[in-house]
């Protein structure tokens, strides 16, 4: 934690992101050596740190950087939890942090026992509640059909200035709608066009004017996977690199039926939100990704040389991108 906050600083970042899983993704029968040099031998995708005190450490050595959750979810964290959560970090860091947040996915939840019907619904709730922490004083009250508060309290109170921000994780125009009703910024992490993330942009200031918000104060952010390399015929390699081929599988079928193609997975597939890596045996999983076409490779990363990928970024900041946040497909 400390290397990496020290290469924060060096690169100037804005801000730190943690993540909040129980689980990753690749499957433990195509975790080795061929599959990533990060696959070292013994070791596991799924060892994930608790992303409060991962962060609450950071706090004190992060200085100006802003510090983030991307993403948490109301499923496995009550959302009293989550704002109290929030706020203690708004005390011992210098910068309101982030409380990134969405609906939940199926690997860390299904297999914990933990309920996924309905998530949507019940983050709609959580945002509500979380808002409710941070702004009374005294005991609050909630009846909702997932949560029920009587009397309850949060006076732990924020620093001036330094109130907890809520990104929602959003694709679907439903929660594209609750960004707008209750988000301090937006979170896609799925790649999109400039036409569509303006579009989804647009359905989140609509609904932010209607709920009487300033839409304007939203932060339009993205979490962007990418490939670079020096030359394009080196990035374009990297495309075929195994963890690109696994990541495109992570894609929805209605992402590769758009592209004209079915998804190996099937179709009723809606991408990661639906994956469970311990289902899945390596053999079906490395066919799968030997299947992926070449068009849908490159629609899934943003890829090229340096300048070829801040291009790309430019102009996704031209209909309105505010804050990027880059996860890095190069160095698996």
């Amino acid at each position: 934690t400390r290397m990496i906050i020290r290469a924060a600083k060096v690169m100037r970042l804005d801000s730190l992101w943690a993540i909040d899983h129980w689980l990753d993704f690749p499957p433990m029968g195509i975790w080795d050596e061929d599959f990533s040099w990060v696959a070292e031998a013994g070791s596991s995708p799924h060892e994930f740190f608790s992303w409060t005190p991962l962060l609450g450490f950071a706090a004190g050595r992060a200085g100006k950087i802003q510090l983030a959750v991307g993403v948490t979810d109301p499923l496995r964290h009550h959302p009293v939890k989550l704002a109290q959560d929030a706020l203690t970090l708004a005390h011992v860091a210098r910068r309101p942090p982030i409380l990134g947040i969405g609906a939940g996915e199926a690997e860390n939840l299904i297999p914990y026992g933990i309920n996924f019907d309905t998530p949507v619904a019940r983050l709609e709730e959580a945002l509500q509640i979380i808002r409710m922490c941070f702004d009374s004083r005294g005991p609050f009250d909630f009846n909702g059909e997932h949560f029920q508060l009587d009397g309850a309290m949060m006076d732990l109170g924020t620093p001036p200035d330094r109130t907890p921000e809520v990104w929602v994780a959003a694709h679907g125009p439903r929660m594209l709608r609750l960004t707008g009703r209750y988000g301090d910024g937006w979170y896609p992490a799925i790649q999109m066009t400039p036409d569509q993330y303006a579009t989804g942009l647009a359905t989140i200031r609509e609904a932010a004017t209607n709920a009487g918000r300033d839409p304007m104060a939203i932060t339009p952010g993205f979490s962007m996977f990418y490939a670079v390399a020096p030359s394009e015929t080196e990035a374009e390699q990297l495309l075929n690199s195994p963890p690109v081929r696994f990541f495109a599988l992570l894609t929805p079928h209605s992402f590769w039926a758009q592209l004209g193609h079915s998804h190996p997975l099937g179709e009723g597939f809606r991408g990661g939100i639906d994956f469970i890596p311990q289902r899945y045996e390596g053999p079906e999983i490395l066919k799968a990704m030997a299947a992926v076409p070449a068009d849908v490779l490159a629609k899934t990363v943003v890829w090229g040389t340096p300048t070829q990928v801040i291009d790309q970024i430019g102009a996704l900041v031209g209909v309105g991108l505010r804050h990027v946040t880059l996860v890095s497909m190069s160095a698996l």
